[in-house]
């Protein structure tokens, strides 16, 4: 065409535009800028959104300056388009030059900086421009609203919000969808739950964005069932739902671990074919994974097209939660292959994960991702990662990370530093931490006395832990809880005081639960009170008759008195009602693996050599004067018999392992499920004097570090 003027120009340019083409709209507009032909705001307004489109800041401020040099400066039109712009990308200062240089300005204009500010974070700012708005004459629409009540939530202002819902129906906006919308979302974010479904109820008129943002107020505040109850209206009503609708019911199920429901939606999602969002399938692998069926879950994120950070971070996260965590860092290692960057989120699901398998290695290593990210100053980080380093046995690393930054430390990771040190068995360090916590200002919370108490009652400081205990309620006016009575009633069995506790637990202000009787059980099976052991038994199996754990413990109780007909009846009970004791297990890393070992295991391809080492180290213990303690051994067989049954316990496979792999006077570390046995404990602080050798074993209680020939726990354990 040989006459192009600018209107014919800004045709192209919108349609470059309409069809998302923003890398030739952009050169379209450098070839009009050095044509020569003027520009106007049309021109300048589409440039701009193709900026947006690109995230380009550069251009788009390059374009703004085009049109104030070109005259643009007062046109209402571009002005608008250029704050929100400016806006979007941060650029507040630049954005109010352009607002103040509109000679007249209209309620778009308005909009686009109250908007902004909300954008930005500005909440203060933007009632400040809507006063302003007011007061030049400006009639507020629904745009000014709808920015105010974002602005509400922003600011978490329950009684600012409620106000501007006054001003709705005052200026007559009661009736549209968008505006209502946003009050019904606003009071749901809020937990204000019983307003945003009168709100919803008022509404004349609802879209399905209405519907979705009552559903999801429902799911945010825990009432997962009546989210539900109001899909199912949706459906008989006859709208339509969409894939939003299905990630927030999704989200709910995983909330209260509903399979069934879960899978009802599955079934809703592949009838309208939204599988194929990444969103939907990334949502449906968490539900599956927090439901524990994790076959489901893999299935799922196996047959993913596209997978984004957040579909590999539910996978890892539910392997992690549900007690695989090796195959969460195999896992990872996919990750990385494929080219996906992990954040916060995945990382702090793999110190989890190393947590749980004991793996320091594997923990240091997602430890140097999270500096390198900047993700190591972040509390929550930190709090997972002296987790971490507490269960890995480096509790002086554990401190360092604590130590990092001394400004940002929240209570959380207060308390997580507190229980590190209960764990090892520094009852008065977890207590020095308390003090100077106090000190610091940060107030104790309940899960600061369930640390510190429990602190106490792995060092056995009796007395101490009765202070702290009158000290939360008199200090502090935080009431006792039943896992507060519970640490307490752990710390009195663990010393032997078990008529005291079972007093306190009479006195407790109401019933005691499972936590509170289990302790007490523990106390009882340590000391060998059957009596009061087979009691206890009794109203524990009366609140939960599906516990294997407390058959387990009922039956060791009776193997202690040498009970065996009671023995059996009490496994008997278990195999009729389809209960299993949970086998016991032990890890132990050596180079990149995690190696597992269960009780009488010899599927190991290192068996002969494993056999051949517990064979050696029988025979130096027993000329270094070891005589095995065969109380441990809950089975009526001969004495022959249980001396072998000692020697197949799992942590006793995995150090003879750890001493073959690992160098001479190199430390050995292994991680238990259950607690270790009298018998092994007193094994290993042989063997660490025998060959020479730091032992650290991790069992379900605490940790236990094994120098030639004593443990840190003093045998109290």
């Amino acid at each position: 065409m040989p006459d192009r003027g600018i209107g014919l120009c800004n045709a192209m340019l919108g349609g470059y535009l309409r069809n998302e083409r923003y890398v030739e709209t952009l050169d379209l507009y450098r070839r009009v800028m050095s044509s020569g032909v003027g520009i106007d705001s049309f021109t300048c307004t589409f440039v701009l959104k193709a900026c947006t489109g690109l995230s380009d800041v550069e251009s788009g401020r390059g374009i703004v300056r085009d049109a104030v040099e070109n005259g643009l400066s007062d046109d209402r039109f571009f002005g608008s388009s250029a704050i929100s712009f400016l806006m979007k990308f941060g650029n507040v200062d630049e954005a109010r030059i352009v607002f103040e240089g509109l000679s007249c300005r209209d309620a778009v204009c308005w909009n686009s900086m109250i908007g902004g500010y909300v954008s930005v974070g500005s909440f203060d700012m933007a009632f400040d421009m809507f006063l302003k708005m007011r007061g030049s004459g400006i009639r507020q629409t629904t745009v000014t609203v709808v920015s105010l009540i974002q602005a509400c939530e922003g600011m978490e202002s329950l009684e600012l919000g409620k106000c501007i819902h006054c001003c709705v129906y005052r200026l007559g906006m009661g009736y549209d969808i968008s505006v209502m919308t946003s009050l019904v979302d606003l009071y749901g974010k809020l937990s204000e739950i019983g307003s945003a479904r009168k709100t919803f109820n008022e509404m004349p008129i609802r879209n399905l964005v209405s519907w979705n943002a009552m559903i999801s107020g429902y799911v945010q505040n825990g009432f997962v069932f009546e989210a539900f109850e109001l899909f199912h209206r949706l459906i008989v009503s006859g709208s339509v739902f969409d894939s939003a609708t299905m990630v927030i019911l999704l989200r709910g199920s995983s909330q209260i671990a509903a399979l069934e429901n879960g899978k009802v939606l599955h079934g809703c999602i592949l009838r309208r074919g939204f599988e194929s969002s990444v969103i939907v399938s990334t949502a449906i692998v968490d539900l599956y994974a927090k439901c524990g069926a994790l076959s489901l879950a893999s299935s799922i994120f196996s047959r993913m097209k596209v997978r984004n950070v957040v579909s590999w971070t539910a996978m890892l996260m539910g392997l992690a939660q549900n007690g695989h965590a090796e195959e969460a860092l195999n896992l990872f290692c996919k990750m990385q292959l494929e080219g996906i960057s992990a954040n916060a989120v995945t990382l702090i699901s793999l110190v989890h994960a190393c947590a749980h398998l004991g793996s320091l290695k594997k923990g240091k290593s997602v430890h140097a991702h999270l500096t390198r990210f900047g993700y190591a100053l972040n509390e929550i980080v930190r709090t997972s990662l002296v987790d971490m380093y507490s269960k890995c046995g480096k509790i002086d690393s554990a401190r360092r990370v604590f130590d990092s930054d001394s400004v940002s430390r929240d209570v959380v990771l207060w308390n997580s530093l507190i229980a590190g040190y209960g764990v090892h068995g520094h009852g008065h360090k977890a207590i020095g931490v308390y003090n100077e916590m106090k000190e610091k200002g940060i107030m104790p919370n309940e899960t600061t006395f369930i640390s510190i108490l429990s602190a106490c009652s792995h060092s056995g400081l009796v007395e101490e832990g009765r202070n702290l205990f009158h000290a939360m309620t008199g200090d502090h006016g935080i009431m006792p809880r039943e896992k507060h009575y519970a640490c307490l009633v752990d710390l009195l069995g663990r010393a032997g005081q078990l008529e005291e506790a079972q007093v306190l637990i009479g006195q407790m202000p109401f019933e005691p639960g499972n936590s509170v009787l289990e302790a007490l059980l523990s106390g009882c099976r340590t000391h060998k009170n059957i009596e009061m052991g087979i009691k206890t038994a009794d109203r524990l199996l009366s609140l939960d008759s599906m516990n294997p754990g407390i058959y387990v413990v009922l039956s060791n109780i009776y193997a202690q008195g040498g009970k065996w007909s009671e023995v059996d009846y009490v496994r008997g009970l278990m195999r009729k009602r389809g209960l299993k004791k949970i086998p016991g297990y032990s890890l132990i890393e050596i180079g990149k693996w995690v190696h597992t070992f269960f009780a009488g295991d010899d599927s190991h391809p290192y068996w002969e050599e494993i056999s051949q080492m517990l064979f050696n180290l029988r025979k130096q213990l027993k000329a270094s004067g070891y005589v095995p303690d065969t109380s441990w051994v809950l089975r009526d067989v001969d004495e022959k018999m249980k001396v072998e049954l000692l020697w197949c316990h799992s942590e006793r496979l995995a150090m003879a392992f750890g001493i073959i792999c690992t160098q001479p006077g190199s430390l050995i570390r292994i991680t238990k499920n259950l607690r270790v046995c009298g018998d092994c404990h007193t094994v290993t602080k042989y063997i660490s004097k025998i060959v020479k050798r730091e032992i650290i074993v991790r069992d379900a209680n605490r940790f236990h570090w094994f120098i030639d020939g004593t443990c840190s726990c003093g045998d109290y354990w």
